[in-house]
């Protein structure tokens, strides 16, 4: 369960845009979606190299 300590005099606003940073911070989202259904561990690890090359390929574009 997240907290936030509201300061007193602060806008409610504020307070919501800092709850919903630390929710995303945490990543609850990002396990429930993944508990809905079973990833074999083949497929996490050919996610994870794709995501590296698509990183290694859009740094290299970036230097150039």
């Amino acid at each position: 369960m997240l907290k936030i300590k509201i300061v007193p005099g602060e806008n409610i606003e504020r307070a919501l845009k800092r709850y919903k940073r630390k929710y995303r911070n945490t990543q609850v989202l990002k396990q429930i979606k993944s508990n809905q259904e079973f990833t074999k561990k083949s497929k996490l690890r050919r996610d994870k190299v794709a995501k590296a090359v698509y990183r290694e390929k859009y740094l290299r574009l970036d230097n150039e």
